[in-house]
């Protein structure tokens, strides 16, 4: 049983997917509610983890 690829957006990926700014964006990422990574100087999010993330707000509307 293989385990499912793993996949990063680049933070203007997110920024368009969830239609924030970069300063809103770097927000979440440093309070800890996106976790992210980095290779060298590039940041990357996971996709799981902007799935969480958009999973718990929904959650936290209703």
């Amino acid at each position: 049983m293989t385990a499912p690829p793993l996949e990063a957006l680049t933070v203007p990926e997110v920024m368009a997917a969830l239609r924030l700014s970069r300063t809103k964006l770097y927000d979440l990422i440093r309070s800890g509610d996106l976790p992210s990574f980095t290779v060298g100087r590039a940041r990357r999010i996971p996709t799981d983890g902007l799935s969480s993330y958009m999973r718990k707000r929904i959650e936290e509307e209703f």
